[in-house]
């Protein structure tokens, strides 16, 4: 009860004070350009890491990024920027 309380109470002051969804709601921000850079904030962590595949931790989940010759050009604590080949963003809600 006390869960969606504080969840309807966010979803309030973001429409009331005009805040990004992201931030207030703990979602992660996801910046593609093309196929070739993909930049994703608000994330709980490096999950796995291959060349062709990269799972981050959300709040809620993961996010699974499929692709090939993936680098990673910049790795902060929420925050990673992969380069590559993007085929594929997908949501797991576990």
């Amino acid at each position: 009860m006390a869960q969606k309380w504080g969840q309807r109470f966010r979803r309030l002051l973001v429409k009331t004070m005009d805040l990004p969804q992201d931030v207030m709601m703990d979602l992660p921000r996801i910046t593609m350009i093309g196929q070739l850079h993909i930049y994703i904030e608000n994330h709980r962590g490096l999950l796995n890491f291959t060349d062709t595949e990269v799972r981050l931790l959300l709040k809620n989940g993961q996010l699974l990024v499929k692709g090939r010759s993936f680098v990673i050009k910049t790795i902060l604590p929420e925050e990673i920027m992969l380069e590559g080949k993007i085929d594929q963003v997908s949501y797991i809600n576990e």
